[in-house]
């Protein structure tokens, strides 16, 4: 597989805490990458060594195919969770320094300032002082000095933090055109919901180590615990649910009956899918037989306190 990012046995260490522990990733050229974890787990260290802003203890990333060196700033965008704009500066003037600051031309930096201020009608806020604008106005700006200058790989540090949620779904509309484009991206996030929309890979950092990470099909797949939602028209009623619990020895059953229908949710031991199809549909009419695979919050939650020793 092609990887446009490979990160190799990084460790970081600051002082007595140890922020990076031999932390490994490799990301798929075109892909959406998700580094997740709670706070503190290290995602926005294992960012700024990435971005050059800070250098491993310990380690080495590779970018392209290279090692990862100074000129390949201006390859990567990054977008960080603390913001920051000259607020005393004017928009228009402040968005062309920072344009040229990436490498572009005056030429070039004002045409493509131009496109994105009117794919965004923010036109008017050319002339504007940054401390004239709202925290979501500012953020908009500062997405589109992060991708003005078109990098192969972008990094989003809570791209959403300020974002209503109409602007909220804009940008990711925007960041999905992107990499449909070819763009490598990555997200470090808690909006779990953000993830399940987005990325197609994830890593997950816990106290300084990746404990998990993969393809997020994979992985969610490889978390199913042979748990269903079901629906059934029965004659029983709330007979057939201690039925089914002496049959397939199943402690609890957690259900409810609207219009005649029987609905609950039942985990069954693995080898029992089968047979408990067909004990269904010999006490009634199945509406829906559906699996309930475990969201990624679900696994992030799980996999942590595994971690952590809790059951």
């Amino acid at each position: 597989m092609d990887h446009i990012l490979v990160a190799d046995k990084l460790t970081k260490n600051f002082g007595d805490h140890q922020a990076l522990n031999h932390v490994s990733i490799q990301m798929p050229r075109g892909s959406i990458y998700g580094v997740l974890g709670p706070n503190g787990a290290g995602k926005t260290t294992l960012l700024r060594i990435i971005n050059q802003i800070t250098a491993p203890d310990q380690g080495q990333v590779f970018f392209d195919g290279q090692p990862l060196k100074p000129q390949h700033v201006t390859q990567i965008g990054y977008l960080p969770e603390e913001r920051g704009l000259y607020k005393s500066m004017k928009v228009g003037e402040q968005t062309m320094y920072l344009a040229q600051l990436k490498g572009l031309s005056k030429t070039e930096a004002k045409t493509r300032l131009k496109y994105w201020f009117e794919r965004f009608d923010i036109g008017d806020w050319w002339g504007r002082k940054v401390q004239e604008l709202s925290k979501g106005m500012a953020q908009k700006i500062q997405f589109i000095v992060t991708i003005l200058h078109e990098p192969k790989l972008l990094i989003f540090d809570e791209p959403f933090s300020g974002f209503d949620p109409i602007n909220a779904n804009l940008i990711k509309d925007e960041i999905l055109a992107l990499k449909e484009k070819g763009t490598s991206i990555i997200f470090s996030t808690h909006r779990m919901e953000t993830v399940e929309e987005l990325c197609e890979y994830i890593a997950l950092l816990n106290e300084a180590e990746i404990i998990l990470d993969g393809k997020l099909s994979d992985i969610k797949k490889a978390y199913k615990n042979n748990k269903f939602e079901v629906g059934i028209h029965v004659t029983e009623g709330e007979g057939i649910v201690t039925e089914i619990q002496d049959v397939f020895s199943i402690s609890s059953i957690h259900f409810n009956e609207i219009d005649g229908q029987l609905n609950f949710d039942i985990q069954l031991p693995d080898s029992d899918t089968r047979s408990f199809l067909n004990y269904l549909s010999e006490k009634g009419t199945i509406n829906n037989f559906v699996e309930r695979i475990p969201s990624t919050s679900d696994i992030f939650i799980q996999t942590v306190q595994n971690k952590l020793g809790h059951v």
